[in-house]
């Protein structure tokens, strides 16, 4: 049938008064109450199924049925509490599947209020929706309930839909006042109707206008200014007022703005004071979940809080803001990305369409009032630096921590209000339009994720920190776990937690850089050191400070010694040591200068300070049942007292066996690969391996640095090929696996390394490769959550011995999975062991790792 051809909608009056409703048309009815609709509705599907019309109804409300089952009328029955973007994707799905010219009835728009708490979702749905019924030529009937809704939102469904219809019924007169008609006009148009018979009249004499404007003020007050979520907040702060609040008001803020994860509700409902509710909605820009990050940040400082009530005067409390996870969707919606995103969202577009959509999140631009309150969050922060970090739904949570998949970025905020304004939105487009980043995508589709609402909701915090001259830092920042699975001694008590400390930004703590080693350590010995002399104390020490420069409005990395003149002594002493050895020798020269390294030495050795974060990390673990991971920053005051900024907290996901003892052979050296002590991470485990990936030191250092990252793509080529196999597979690698920077290690992904069961660094200093497990760090927990035993083979007393040569009897498959790299083929090998009794052991009680044959009998066929 053609567009825009007239129909029957079983109403001749209302035919006649509107000059038909056209294919193509959305209905929306503006109604008193659903029976309301039914009133018209009814004579349409009567219509439509004398005309043989496919009819569809959308079932998702709790009201009673539209349509009875009845074999002329198809039924899909959603539930909107999925989420918005499954919820949407599940309509745009059916009305694909059911094509041009099909009928729909679709439930109360108004309940959709209910499922998503916000007018603004209820709006977004129906402007992506309508468009695409438009283009199908379809005809759909929505009903809308009359003073539900803020002004604005429907503004944006009269904007969207073809035909808006009010509709009054009083006694037994019915009226119709056409609101919006696409492309159909006449004298008498918009004018109010009233049905005499079969026959919509417009009213156009004094009496009748009378009687209609008598019969709308005798109706109850309807008008509504505020959206639906703003009336929930403003009535149930009424009721706190009042002393009425109910447990059942609280639970409802909790899913509204906190979370919809059972398990973290349980846990913010126990440790949660109802005015604390209030207090994130104050600092709430737009509707929705302020996200998995926001919320664990929220929670940790209140379970502190509560908890350590002798360090209140040590926490430094939180100046945040949150932008609610309904703006990314409006955000995507605005700006016509909204089809794109549903491309994403199929099998064959999951990746290919991502990168054009990444692209377009990042060119759009924001609703105006959503611009208006972040210029009012910005006149708040001042010229405070600040940073916007992600917080998706998943995010922190129980079972996904997506560490490192999605940006964070420092504004400076330095400039002009509008300058400072488009530096705040570039960096919200930046973090949008991470959710579309490979490794993001990656992650969410190994772990079932790809077909979640994950909606992405942003934490806005101001940067702590002080000046310093003209840049800005913390005094120190690092990442603490309340469960440590990496001792380097015996002696040493993993439940009393660790840290992973830095000079400055944080940023140092949880990324692998270049030559540059964070502090590590374990609260029960902070002052013990796995380095026992000051050349490898300032070897394996940071040497650069990441910072915030107001010079050049950015973050930037700079050596330490260009600080030094800045830095106020009582500050360096607090974080720095001196290698008084190359001191001397530069004196002794005549060419003396202070020759620091920075280790935070003397703040690790203020008892409270480490008492403190071993007690927190202790109250977290225990409150959430399971080990967590927390991010701090320090900051330091000349009179000795210090502030700690608690700025992250999730639990530690892993498939948390407990440090059961497993039973080590006594493996001869002749049949052994490799024997560590206390150079692992991971649970206890026993595993008999398939194949063992090795990349050679050697053959790497030597490889032109340019091409080096060819290499962490072939060895994702190899693991690949293993997927869905369930191989049990290790990784022996120079160096530390993960870096951005070739020259330390194999930059690999952990998507390509995500099908192994084990991973070993390997230490070789002919090469100048060293292994580091860079607690802290997002491969770190990638790790973790991955369940994928970590070993290191030092070239040290950590490792009782190391035979590679073990494996040169195993065939090598290297050339046959490989065909298309033969570069690779002298650096990489790929042995197979299948049915050797190649085996690892692993003792987390002992820190002991043991990887051998079982018996003397191997594989040795090609």
């Amino acid at each position: 049938m053609a567009a825009f051809e007239p129909i029957l909608s079983g109403v001749p009056g209302l035919d006649q008064a509107l000059n038909h409703i056209r294919l193509g048309d959305n209905v929306v009815w503006r109604v008193s109450c659903v029976d309301d609709f039914r009133h018209f509705a009814e004579p349409y599907i009567q219509q439509a199924i004398r005309d043989k019309r496919n009819l569809i109804y959308i079932r998702f409300a709790q009201h009673k049925e539209l349509i009875p089952e009845c074999p002329e009328v198809k039924r899909y029955t959603l539930d909107p509490n999925v989420g918005f973007e499954p919820f949407t994707i599940e309509v745009h799905n059916i009305a694909e599947r059911e094509g041009y010219d099909a009928f729909y009835v679709f439930d109360c728009l108004s309940e959709l209020q209910v499922a998503w708490a916000a007018d603004l979702m209820m709006g977004n749905f129906f402007q992506v929706t309508c468009p695409y019924l438009f283009q199908l030529d379809t005809v759909a009937y929505f009903p809308v309930i009359r003073g539900r809704h803020a002004h604005e939102t429907i503004d944006r469904i009269r904007a969207t839909t073809q035909l808006l219809l009010d509709v009054y019924h009083h006694g037994d007169d019915w009226y119709v006042q056409p609101l919006k008609a696409w492309e159909r006009h006449s004298p008498t148009m918009f004018q109010p109707h009233k049905f005499q018979g079969e026959e919509l009249v417009p009213l156009t004499d004094g009496h009748a206008m009378a009687a209609f404007n008598r019969m709308r003020e005798e109706m109850p007050d309807t008008v509504q200014h505020l959206d639906s979520w703003e009336r929930f907040f403003m009535l149930a702060h009424m009721k706190f007022e009042q002393n009425i609040l109910s447990q059942q008001d609280i639970d409802a803020m909790c899913r509204m703005i906190m979370t919809r994860d059972d398990r973290m509700v349980s846990l913010i409902q126990k440790h949660f004071r109802a005015e604390d509710y209030f207090k994130i909605r104050n600092r709430m820009i737009g509707s929705g979940n302020i996200g998995g990050k926001a919320c664990g940040m929220l929670l940790s400082r209140r379970i502190v809080k509560n908890a350590m009530t002798d360090y209140a005067d040590h926490f430094e409390p939180h100046d945040s803001f949150f932008i609610g996870s309904d703006v990314f969707y409006t955000y995507v919606v605005t700006n016509q990305c909204w089809n794109m995103r549903i491309l994403q969202k199929t099998d064959d577009g999951y990746f290919t369409a991502a990168a054009e959509l990444k692209e377009r999140l990042f060119s759009g631009v924001f609703p105006q009032e959503i611009e208006m309150r972040f210029r009012e969050m910005l006149d708040y922060y001042g010229q405070s630096p600040i940073i916007v970090r992600s917080s998706s739904l998943l995010e922190d949570g129980f079972g996904n921590a997506f560490a490192g998949k999605y940006q964070s970025v420092f504004c400076v905020n330095r400039g002009t209000p509008e300058e400072r304004l488009q530096e705040f939105e570039r960096a919200i487009r930046i973090v949008y339009a991470s959710t579309m980043d490979p490794s993001a995508l990656e992650y969410r589709r190994r772990r079932g994720l790809d077909d979640k609402d994950e909606q992405m909701a942003l934490l806005v915090q101001r940067v702590s920190g002080s000046s310093f001259g003209d840049f800005f830092m913390p005094s120190a920042a690092g990442v603490g776990f309340s469960h440590s699975a990496y001792r380097w001694r015996d002696d040493m008590d993993p439940s009393a937690g660790m840290l992973r400390i830095v000079m400055g930004l944080g940023t140092r703590a949880v990324d692998r850089v270049v030559g540059d080693y964070p502090r590590l350590v374990n609260l029960d010995r902070p002052n013990t050191s796995t380095m026992t002399t000051i050349a490898d104390k300032h070897r394996y020490s940071q040497h650069f400070v990441d910072i915030l420069d107001f010079k050049t409005n950015k973050l930037t990395t700079v050596k330490l010694e260009q600080l030094l003149p800045d830095l106020p002594y009582w500050y360096q002493h607090k974080v720095l040591e001196h290698d008084y050895e190359a001191e001397s020798r530069l004196r002794q020269r005549g060419s003396y200068r202070p020759i620091c390294f920075a280790n935070c030495q003397n703040l690790l050795s203020d008892k409270k300070f480490t008492g403190m974060m071993r007690e927190m990390l202790r109250v977290l673990q225990e409150s959430y049942g399971v080990p967590v991971d927390t991010e701090f920053t320090v900051n330091l005051s000349e009179d000795g007292d210090f502030s700690v900024c608690l700025l992250q907290c999730r639990p530690l996901n892993s498939s948390g066996g407990r440090a059961q003892a497993v039973t080590m052979p006594s493996l001869p050296e002749m049949r052994t690969l490799f024997h560590t002590k206390n150079a692992s991470m991971g649970n206890s485990r026993y595993i008999t391996l398939d194949y063992l990936i090795v990349v050679d030191p050697k053959g790497y250092c030597d490889y032109p640095y340019a091409k080096k990252p060819d290499v962490a793509r072939a060895v994702g080529r190899i693991t690949h090929a293993f997927e869905g196999q369930e191989k049990k597979i290790m990784l022996l690698s120079p160096g530390r696996i993960g870096t951005s920077s070739p020259e330390l290690g194999v930059p690999v992904s952990f998507a390509d390394i995500a099908e192994c069961s084990v991973i070993c660094e390997v230490s070789d200093r002919t090469a100048g490769y060293m292994p580091e497990l860079s607690y802290g760090s997002h491969m770190f927990q990638d790790l973790v959550e991955g369940d994928i035993f970590y070993n290191a083979i030092f070239e040290s007393e950590q490792t009782l011995c190391y035979h590679p040569e073990l494996l040169q009897g195993f065939p090598n498959r290297i050339a046959e999975m490989l065909p298309e790299m033969p570069e690779m083929h002298d650096m990489i090998r790929i042995y197979d062991v299948t049915g050797a009794g190649l085996s690892l052991w692993s003792d987390m009680i002992t820190g002991e790792a043991l990887c051998g044959l079982e018996s003397e009998k191997t594989e040795t066929s090609q």
